[in-house]
C-alpha cells in the first residue's frame, strides 16, 4: 500500500474538505485560531457503503497526551442528536497509539469508525470533537468542528 503523508498548517477559519462524493460531503475547521500541523483523511466517501470508514490521522500535538477525554457533540440540522464523551487516555495501561505522544512528535494513525454501518438521514450535520488533557473538560488538546452533508436518503 503506498501512503503519502504530508503536512498542512491550515488558516484558522479557512474549512479543508475531507471527502465530497454523490451522497456525502465532509470537511472540517479548528475551533481555534491558531495554526495545526493536521491531516485527517476518511475512506470510503460515502453513506451508501456498509462497510467500515477508514480514517487516517497525522498530527502534531501541541502538548503532551498522557491524558485525553473526547467529547463528540453531533448536531442534526440543528438539534441536539448525540453527546459522547469517552476517555482514551488515562495515563494507565493505555490501549491507543495516541497514549503518550509528546508535543512536537509526529503521530500518525489508522482506524476504522463504524459509523458507516447507521443509515444517516438526509441532512445537515455538525459534529464538534474535542480532545481535553483533563477530566474536567478544561484544558483543550484540540477542537475541530466537522460539517457533514448527507445529500440523499439511503432506502
Amino acid at each position: 500500500m503506498l501512503g503519502l503523508f504530508f503536512f498542512i498548517l491550515f488558516t484558522p477559519g479557512v474549512s479543508e474538505f475531507i471527502c465530497t462524493s454523490s451522497d456525502l460531503e465532509m470537511s472540517y475547521t479548528f475551533c481555534d485560531s491558531t495554526a495545526h500541523a493536521f491531516m485527517f483523511n476518511l475512506t470510503p466517501c460515502s453513506t451508501m457503503n456498509k462497510s467500515v470508514w477508514k480514517a487516517a490521522l497525522t498530527w502534531i500535538p501541541r502538548s503532551d497526551i498522557h491524558f485525553l477525554k473526547i467529547v463528540f457533540d453531533v448536531r442534526y440540522d440543528g438539534a441536539k442528536a448525540l453527546l459522547w464523551k469517552e476517555l482514551l487516555c488515562s495515563g494507565a495501561d493505555d490501549e491507543y497509539s495516541v497514549c503518550g505522544t509528546l508535543k512536537g512528535e509526529t503521530l500518525v494513525s489508522e482506524f476504522d469508525i463504524k459509523g458507516s454501518r447507521i443509515n444517516f438521514p438526509k441532512g445537515n450535520y455538525s459534529i464538534v470533537l474535542q480532545g481535553f488533557s483533563d477530566d474536567s473538560e478544561n484544558n483543550v488538546l484540540i477542537c475541530l468542528n466537522f460539517t457533514m452533508i448527507v445529500k440523499r436518503d439511503v432506502f
